[in-house]
């Protein structure tokens, strides 16, 4: 078996790809890139033997059909030096790979491609779902960073897709914070959800930039399969029920702070030096059209406080927040004013971006800290 097949295109693909693979793996094969060629394009696939990406390319020229296996460390560090050219691999039947360049080549051995694992294919009952690329991005994007580390609620570890035949709600909370996207620029055909974990979510998140057009969405009770215009992917959803996030939103919130988001960060930013490091805690007291971020260190004497001006006209209020998620929270929000909607200082905060677009509804939720005056 012989191809030709530009060292950049080759190269960049197989990086795209390569994020999904383990440091360390159970199967020795999974260290491995899987190399296919069938019809003059060549497919490779990278796995961790849960999650599953494949993307193709065209070869310049082609001799014979096959299939192997290749270290992936090996052939990205040899491949990462080489300017763009066309590289010539030789693969012989006893897994012997030649590959030639410009000046020299490379000789390493390959492994039989039948002890790779083969990606799950989605049963009879899959549900199916289009979106745009953007805005799949744009999803993932505000939601990965409140999604949770719990060994004991696996399913808060994920982004819930919730999708109706009117819009697709992307959830993520990890029990403190909480953000609900959601979107009318995509719908289902019926009501369907699932619980996409962390790492096949990252991945996405990396792909998806250079991504145009629609991205195909397949599902079922135990997998999802995500077909992009260059990639594919299949991985294992995390299964459970996911907590019904509407019931903790507070709807009656009759104080409303109307904030400068990128001052309110500096701010923040600038008060929590003071304050705890075993709590982060900092107190926001809301006065007329004045919003007071106070932090303290009892156990090293030190304190801040900052006054900064904000659209306020309820009574006078104080509460506390851990100051890392509430930094968070709004630096995942991308509009230049916040509204801050508080019911009292035991109830979760909401925080919503005051310029929204047409077609979406962005909330930030945050549960609040107890504050000891």
């Amino acid at each position: 078996m012989k191809f030709i097949v530009s060292s950049t295109g080759l190269y960049s693909h197989l990086q795209a790809i390569s994020r999904v693979i383990n440091s360390k793996n159970s199967l020795p094969i999974l260290d491995c890139f899987l190399l296919e060629l069938t019809d003059g394009a060549l497919s490779i696939t990278a796995s961790d033997s849960e999650t599953t990406l494949t993307t193709s390319l065209e070869v310049i020229e082609n001799d014979g059909d096959g299939r192997f296996a290749v270290n992936s460390k090996t052939i990205l560090d040899a491949l990462k030096e080489i300017p763009e050219q066309p590289l010539t691999f030789e693969v012989s039947e006893t897994m012997e790979i030649i590959v030639k360049y410009q000046n020299g080549k490379y000789s390493l051995m390959g492994q039989n491609a039948d002890e790779y694992p083969q990606a799950s294919n989605l049963g009879t009952n899959a549900v199916s779902v289009s979106m745009g690329a953007q805005v799949l991005m744009n999803g993932i994007n505000r939601a990965i960073f409140a999604t949770a580390d719990d060994e004991l609620r696996p399913v808060m570890n994920g982004i819930y897709f919730d999708i109706t035949t009117e819009d697709i709600t992307f959830v993520a909370s990890d029990g403190h914070k909480l953000v609900r996207n959601k979107t009318y620029k995509a719908r289902g055909s019926e009501k369907a959800a699932f619980i996409l974990p962390k790492k096949p979510a990252t991945l996405l998140k990396n792909l998806l930039p250079k991504e145009q057009g629609d991205v195909q969405i397949g599902f079922d009770d135990r997998n999802a399969m995500f077909t992009l215009e260059n990639y594919s992917m299949t991985c294992r959803l995390i299964e459970g029920r996911y907590p019904n996030y509407n019931s903790v939103i507070p709807q009656n919130n009759p104080h409303r702070a109307t904030i400068d988001r990128a001052a309110f960060v500096s701010g923040l930013k600038r008060v929590s030096v003071f304050s705890s490091a075993a709590s982060s805690l900092i107190k926001l007291r809301l006065d007329m059209n004045s919003i007071q971020i106070s932090g303290q260190d009892i156990d090293f004497s030190t304190s801040a406080e900052e006054t900064m001006m904000c659209q306020y006209e309820g009574n006078p209020m104080s509460i506390g927040f851990k100051s890392t998620f509430l930094i968070d929270i709004l630096n995942n929000i991308s509009s230049q004013e916040i509204v801050m909607e508080l019911a009292d200082p035991s109830r979760a905060g909401v925080i919503v971006p005051v310029e929204q677009d047409a077609e979406e509804d962005v909330l930030m939720l945050l549960m609040p800290m107890m504050l000891n005056d």
